[in-house]
């Protein structure tokens, strides 16, 4: 994919110094977390929405020098303190029952036919042995969805996540078919896959995340008890997630949008028909 440069279209209208990804679904303006009203479809401008907008705080002169203060948004990730609490319940949960849960919601590749639901439960339900696993996807989640949230938007994050998540559990289908798996680990990967997309798109340096991504990645193939195969899928399907949205961000393409991300999740189907037939 090739760079571009940032532009002013890459930042809030309102807050410049607010990079953001989400645009009005009424007049196209990019809006940062502070600045988005959710909509019927989407999110709107405070203008187009009828709502006062935020407002940044005056200059000041300090020093004989004016400056602006940096403006406090009141934006919450809610999408991704919500996945957190339901991974945090799921956690608890599975020492309540006695590991009974964790038994349920599990995925183990030869009972896709039956128990499909596993595919995506296994998002939400971490190694009850081992604390670290936990610690360290709730951690991921944390720094990566109050990012990517803010960028694309709480709906669009969402989709991301579960769309990654399912895409790690299709690649242990294929790859480690009598393996069984939990976690979030895919699902973060694909929200790695998707922040490195991003930042590419705005003409980002991120050759740092590159290297957290590899060696993350190599960990899955050293480390036993790791499940590369998710790891993979995760970030596979988290790019090209990322990549639609960066094609179809304007919205005059929030259809063209819907159906390519619709397109992605059939994909996931018949690649785990696909897998379970042979």
């Amino acid at each position: 994919m090739t760079s571009e440069s940032r532009t002013s279209d890459d930042f809030c209208y309102r807050h410049p110094q607010s990079e953001s990804f989400v645009l009005c679904q009424r007049c196209g303006r990019t809006i940062c977390g502070s600045c988005q009203v959710p909509a019927a479809v989407g999110v709107h401008c405070p203008e187009c929405a009828g709502s006062p907008p935020a407002l940044a705080k005056p200059a000041r002169v300090i020093g004989g020098r004016t400056t602006r203060n940096r403006t406090r948004t009141s934006y919450r990730p809610s999408a991704t303190y919500a996945l957190l609490g339901i991974i945090l319940a799921v956690y608890a949960g599975q020492f309540l029952s006695g590991g009974a849960l964790t038994q349920w919601m599990a995925y183990w590749p030869p009972l896709t036919v039956l128990q499909p639901w596993r595919m995506v439960t296994a998002i939400f339900v971490h190694s009850d042995t081992s604390i670290f696993h936990i610690l360290f996807n709730g951690y991921s989640l944390y720094i990566l969805g109050t990012l990517l949230e803010r960028l694309i938007g709480s709906r669009r994050f969402v989709t991301l996540f579960l769309l990654s998540g399912i895409g790690g559990s299709v690649a242990v289908l294929w790859l480690a078919p009598a393996q069984a798996v939990v976690g979030a680990s895919g699902a973060i990967f694909g929200l790695f896959g998707a922040l490195f997309v991003i930042q590419r798109s705005f003409g980002g340096a991120n050759i740092q995340l590159v290297i957290v991504l590899a060696l993350n990645l190599a960990m899955g193939f050293v480390v036993p008890g790791i499940s590369w195969q998710a790891h993979v899928g995760g970030v596979v399907v988290g790019a090209v997630v990322a990549w639609i949205l960066v094609r179809t961000r304007t919205a005059d393409k929030a259809s063209a949008q819907n159906a390519q991300l619709a397109l992605v999740a059939v994909g996931l189907v018949a690649l785990t028909v696909l897998g379970v037939l042979f």
